[in-house]
């Protein structure tokens, strides 16, 4: 019978942090008539090891200024034109034919990227089809969006009336003696553009329990001691903060015509209120490419991303994040494809720079393969974490592919062509204000001189926004 983990005693996601002063991490026990006296440990121990989960962007992404509320870039749209919704108003056999583009995404009027002597592939879509045809282009209605063409081959059109077929321009022939092309083509780029917000935080403390010293040792990921317990909150509420500025620009969503956020932003005085921010599931699950149904377990399933990725940027070097799930079915994948894992013989292929050998030490984990692209696989603590996404069952998100590098856009602010992270952060910034990360403490206590309050205010505030480029060549594997 398969053995399981128990569900108790299980782990504990009880928050250490509340809005409440806490008396008991102060000493309140002064009853000297008690004879025995307990040993303690004074150091804290450190039970659930670096807690923090902000990593992900400063291995993926860069951080650079802003000065405008609104961040907006240019990508560059395709360089070759095809169309995968062509009917033709001719019966098969004909030798000229009226075509209708019918594809969702022609823009307003018509305006199909087709000129007269240009040279198309006809293909019909039917499944297990293999009628195609070659044909030029005699006659352009924009208006309408359809051309007309004479078929190369002289059995005239393959497909039926009205099949729906797939056409692209591969050429162009004209006669001799004859005028140039008609018309021409202008770039098409794609306009995207995101919105900063605005992070905050804050702790307070009392001057009085500042002056009161704790029995516990104190510390903190960031290196921060001492038997001042007001020093652990001051340092956990920064570290707290650091992972939103994080995690929010993972998980932003844009506030959206209709919701609760807009209703309470048009009550604003100034008209100006909370709009959201598009993070980075939200574009890649709207923008790039979804992995959904579980995992991907054997190399025929990743053979359909990399076709993918091959429709797409085709970016040699692609980060996959993922959650350990995800990661040890990777690993179970590729150790099967080894010789002595799936019962091959003692010549069979085995991995890495040595032979495997009896006395070594069996590494089951791998850290990158080669299939068509490099995919270098590391765990995303984010996606593990049970107080973050570990754990969740509605809206699981198993990990997401990043390429790596950097991609060539044209930024409005700069004017020109700049080379950029395809993950980078844009923080609020001029000469006078940066907002990247601020933090300033107010009160009379701690060193502050700037109010009457008894206390010691430590202030943090960061305004940002993720900057996703090229979000086609990014994969969102969801459960």
């Amino acid at each position: 019978m398969a053995g399981q983990v128990n569900a108790a005693p299980g782990f504990n996601l009880q928050p250490s942090a509340q809005q409440v002063v806490l008396q008991t991490n102060y000493i309140t026990n002064f009853d000297f008539l008690n004879q025995y006296l307990p040993d303690t440990y004074e150091k804290e121990f450190e039970r659930y090891g670096n807690r923090s989960v902000a990593s992900f962007l400063r291995m993926v992404g860069a951080e650079m200024p802003s000065n405008s509320d609104l961040i907006k870039w240019a990508e560059q749209g395709r360089l070759h034109t095809k169309y995968v919704n062509v009917t033709s108003a001719a019966a098969a056999g004909q030798d000229v034919a009226v075509l209708a583009i019918n594809d969702a995404l022609i823009p307003a009027g018509g305006q199909i990227a087709l000129r007269v002597g240009q040279t198309i592939m006809i293909s019909d879509n039917t499944a297990n089809s293999v009628l195609t045809n070659k044909a030029l282009i005699t006659a352009v209605d924009l208006p309408n969006a359809q051309i007309t063409v004479a078929y190369y081959e002289a059995g005239g059109q393959q497909a039926a009336l009205g099949v729906v077929t797939s056409m692209f321009i591969y050429g162009s022939e004209f006669q001799k003696g004859s005028n140039g092309m008609q018309g021409q083509l202008e770039a098409d780029d794609i306009i995207f553009d995101n919105s900063p917000i605005i992070i905050k935080d804050r702790y307070a403390v009392s001057g009085s329990d500042m002056a009161q010293i704790g029995w516990i040792e104190v510390t903190t990921e960031n290196g921060a001691n001492g038997f001042l317990w007001y020093l652990k909150s001051e340092h956990e509420t920064r570290l707290r903060f650091e992972d939103y500025l994080e995690t929010a620009m993972v998980e932003a969503v844009p506030a959206e015509v209709g919701g609760g956020v807009v209703a309470i932003a048009a009550g604003v005085a100034s008209g100006v209120g909370n709009k959201g921010s598009e993070g980075l599931f939200y574009v890649v699950n709207a923008r790039g490419n979804v992995w959904a149904g579980g995992n991907p377990t054997t190399l025929g399933e990743f053979d359909s991303i990399i076709q993918r990725l091959d429709k797409q940027g085709s970016i040699e070097e692609n980060v996959l994040f993922l959650n350990r799930e995800f990661g040890f079915d990777v690993d179970d994948m590729l150790a099967s494809l080894n010789g002595y894992v799936a019962g091959g013989s003692s010549n069979s292929a085995s991995f890495g720079l040595f032979d495997n050998d009896q006395e070594m030490a069996l590494n089951l984990g791998f850290s990158g393969f080669r299939r068509g692209y490099d995919f270098y696989k590391t765990d995303w603590k984010y996606l593990n974490d049970p107080t973050m996404r570990g754990g969740l069952v509605g809206g699981k998100i198993n990990g997401i592919l990043v390429p790596a590098g950097s991609t060539t856009v044209y930024d409005q602010v700069l004017g020109k062509n700049a080379k950029r992270p395809f993950l980078h952060v844009r923080y609020r910034a001029s000469e006078t204000e940066d907002r990247r990360y601020k933090t300033w403490i107010t009160g009379s206590a701690g060193g502050a001189a700037t109010s009457s309050l008894d206390a010691m205010e430590v202030n943090f505030l960061s305004e940002r926004a993720l900057c996703t480029l090229g979000a086609n060549n990014f994969f969102l594997f969801k459960q």
